[in-house]
């Protein structure tokens, strides 16, 4: 287990899309490697963290999953600033969330960060006997509206953490090449203990022992 001391960054995510497409099951599974049988529908909004290494660096995941019923959607939306990426979840056995995709896509291009780093999540790829929707379908929507695309199963965690990996890594991307600076406000990034160490004494030749960690 990675400290926390030792992130890189901290990027704010978001998991957003109808009820019952099990963005909890998602988070959860890509938080505790298990899935979690007891899913209820999520009332607001719940939050989970993880730091994960990504390309040598790591990246501290902050992760609100929003609850998809429309009663809940003032609540949630306030949730959206500054988010600098999301994983948009539909589910493939179920054409109405995929339908509903395009609202959740204008929420977040409006209410979150503009350059949000978005993953379309063609979830409970396990059920593909039931599918409505499909990969071709989707993978053409996500190219229209320039998103990443994956078919996952939070029941048997395929392509779960690839999902986060993927979405974090074009965020660092953006920020190495200029198109996103972790120090403007509500970029929905913020540099982590190891990066500040770094940028408070950059011409230091001994790297800092972990031992000086203060957490």
């Amino acid at each position: 287990m990675v400290s926390p001391c030792l992130a890189d960054f901290l990027f704010k995510f978001l998991v957003i899309g109808n009820a019952g497409t099990g963005k909890s099951c998602l988070l959860h599974q890509f938080i505790e490697k298990k899935f979690k049988d007891d899913s209820n529908h999520t009332i607001g909004v719940e939050f989970g963290s993880k730091i994960i290494n990504v390309g040598g660096k790591y990246v501290k995941l902050q992760i609100w999953d929003t609850a998809g019923q429309e009663r809940f959607r003032s609540v949630t939306r306030s949730y959206y600033r500054g988010a600098a990426g999301a994983l948009l979840v539909y589910d493939i056995t179920s054409r109405e969330t995929y339908n509903a995709l395009t609202n959740w896509l204008t929420d977040a291009r409006m209410l979150a960060s503009q350059s949000i780093v978005i993953l379309l999540c063609g979830n409970k790829k396990d059920l593909d006997s039931d599918r409505e929707v499909t990969f071709l379908e989707a993978s053409r929507f996500a190219q229209e509206n320039e998103l990443m695309f994956l078919e996952t199963s939070a029941l048997t965690g395929e392509n779960v953490e690839e999902g986060f990996v993927q979405c974090a890594r074009k965020i660092l991307n953006k920020i190495e090449s200029g198109e996103l600076d972790p120090e403007r406000m509500g970029s929905g990034i913020q540099y982590g203990d190891a990066a500040l160490r770094q940028l408070r004494s950059p011409r230091r030749t001994q790297a800092p022992s972990v031992q000086e960690c203060g957490c």
